[in-house]
């Protein structure tokens, strides 16, 4: 997901490396925290893929600025990932978000409905965080008021979320 947010967000606007930890974290928020070990070396595997150029700016201060771009190569693979995500990256929640927080790039209506009617299709098959004799354990079975919370809070936001799924859908294939 580190290297769909660096190709997302270089979509948006060159960026040099401290903006782009910036806003990947703030993506990521505290769940998956962004260290400088996992990011250049990202950075570094897109740039030597053809995928990201950089160039060297002079810097508000003495120090120069690695300015990371994104090349036609790029673009290109970002078109891929979001068209075609990979199953983690439908069933994750953190990981779905990063994936929705560039699916508008997609430039087809009809590609954009298809990853989310995954995602639906998903939520839509009955799960749960806890089971007995075999069961799906629901909210109202649960043997304390912590996994009843738990159950509580999932079926709430998979309700919210199936429901805004099924109206951005409906918006979609108008435009198609």
């Amino acid at each position: 997901m580190l290297e769909l947010s660096i190709l997302g967000f270089l979509h948006e606007e060159p960026l040099h490396g401290y903006e782009l930890k910036a806003r990947i974290q703030a993506l990521h928020g505290h769940i998956r925290p962004v260290s400088d070990g996992a990011l250049y070396p990202a950075i570094t595997r897109l740039v030597k893929a053809g995928s990201v150029e950089e160039r060297t700016e002079p810097g508000s201060g003495a120090a120069a600025r690695r300015v990371l771009s994104l090349t036609d190569a790029g673009r290109a693979a970002l078109m891929d990932r979001l068209r075609e995500p990979k199953d983690v990256e439908i069933t994750d929640g953190q990981r779905f978000f990063t994936l929705l927080a560039f699916l508008r790039f997609l430039p087809d209506p009809a590609g954009q409905v298809a990853v989310l009617r995954r995602r639906k299709a998903f939520l839509d098959t009955p799960s749960s965080f806890f089971h007995r004799d075999g069961e799906r354990m629901r909210a109202e079975q649960a043997p304390d008021p912590f996994r009843r919370g738990m159950l509580r809070i999932a079926r709430a936001t998979t309700a919210e979320e199936r429901a805004w799924l099924d109206e951005t859908i409906a918006a979609l294939e108008d435009r198609t």
